[in-house]
């Protein structure tokens, strides 16, 4: 018996990063957003939790590929 297992988990990571003084709220996002998408931050994202919400099964048929008689 074959079975597909799927497992969705919710990650949340955290970042410390170093933001230039005197940012409006809107230009903070931005920056984050720039070095979010540009991958700079990446390297620092730490996995802070994991929240398990879900695990599904499906059975997959096999079938057998013998020759009918």
């Amino acid at each position: 018996m074959k079975v597909i297992v799927t497992v969705v988990d919710k990650i949340i990571s955290e970042a410390q990063i170093t933001i230039p003084d005197g940012l409006s709220d809107l230009a903070i996002k931005q920056h984050i957003t720039d070095l979010y998408n540009s991958g700079e931050m990446l390297i620092d994202l730490k996995i802070a939790q994991v929240d398990f919400e879900s695990v599904s099964a499906r059975i997959v048929q096999e079938h057998s590929t013998k020759p009918a008689s």
